[in-house]
């Protein structure tokens, strides 16, 4: 199984996201994200063997209860940077977040899970770019938008996800939640 843990948007959020990329798609050929796909993601698992996932649920369940998240969806941007782009972004702010991660690294690295070593930078991914392609529209279009809040929600747990590579596009199934105080 290929695994990952993360944060779910509320409908409101997805509704707002899947309005601007209606309005971005034309203006780059580039692998846009589908709305109903789009997570915070907190760690990226990997390949996990599947007669070890209860181990796996019970290392995360073991993270120590927490306050709700207060998480706000604004801003764009590019990955590594705008000159040459890999992904285009939507910014999270989210004080705790960084705390969760932490939290979430610490619990799998007993169970032989890398420790990410690369800071923390939650984001949604809403494109990635795979060859240089002219972004200039993609540019215009953004600059001109007249508000970059594309909302904001109150997380309360973070869930399990496996992620399935298919030629259409990687499908998400969530496999368990971990509410933040009902540990």
């Amino acid at each position: 199984m290929r695994l990952f843990t993360a944060l779910d948007l509320p409908g409101d959020v997805i509704e707002n996201l899947s309005g601007l990329l209606d309005r971005l798609r034309p203006t780059a050929r580039i692998q846009w994200s589908v709305p109903a796909n789009l997570h915070v993601t907190t760690k990226f698992i990997g390949n996990w063997p599947d007669e070890q996932f209860d181990e796996l649920k019970q290392g995360l369940q073991q993270i120590e209860p927490r306050a709700p998240i207060a998480v706000r969806i604004r801003n764009l941007g590019f990955f590594p940077n705008a000159r040459s782009p890999r992904v285009f972004w939507c910014g999270i702010e989210a004080p705790g977040l960084e705390d969760l991660a932490t939290a979430t690294d610490k619990a799998t690295s007993p169970l032989g899970i890398p420790s990410e070593n690369r800071p923390f930078s939650p984001h949604l991914t809403l494109a990635r770019i795979k060859e240089p392609v002219n972004l200039d529209r993609l540019r215009q279009t953004t600059e001109a938008l007249p508000l970059l809040d594309f909302g904001s929600f109150e997380a309360n747990s973070f869930f399990l996800y496996q992620s399935q590579l298919r030629p259409t596009g990687s499908v998400y199934t969530k496999l368990a939640e971990f509410p933040f105080s009902q540990r």
